[in-house]
């Protein structure tokens, strides 16, 4: 087993749910820690108010993920659609991760016992 704090994500607008093999010090068994839902933006008074809602809530929601990737050295980010790589971007902007080792990948809707063994597979776990 590998000594090295890695984790997985599987992302989409909606939610995202990680894996990762550690807390913020020790490496151990991958585990799935509780799925962070988005804030989705209903009706707004204006395309711009909406467009600056949904900004808001897209960064307070990669915010929300980047808070369980503490210490994580190797980064596995899959899902539909292009949100991994916005999640990418917005994470090598952020002097924290700027340098992570992150590994981009697509995929459909899983259960979370399939989220949890595509990271495992990913990583050779």
């Amino acid at each position: 087993m590998s000594d090295k704090r890695l984790a997985g994500i599987w992302i989409d607008t909606e939610k995202a749910i990680v894996a990762k093999n550690h807390d913020s010090q020790n490496a151990s068994e991958f585990f799935l820690c509780k799925p962070v839902k988005a804030e989705i933006q209903h009706g707004n008074s204006s395309e711009n108010a909406g467009n600056n809602a949904e900004r808001t809530n897209r960064i307070k929601f990669f915010k929300e993920v980047e808070g369980l990737l503490t210490n994580t050295q190797e980064l596995y980010i899959t899902g539909p659609g292009v949100t991994q790589e916005e999640l990418k971007h917005y994470l090598h902007d952020t002097a924290q991760y700027k340098n992570l080792k992150i590994t981009l990948d697509t995929s459909q809707q899983m259960p979370e016992e399939k989220i949890l063994e595509t990271v495992k597979n990913h990583f050779n776990a």
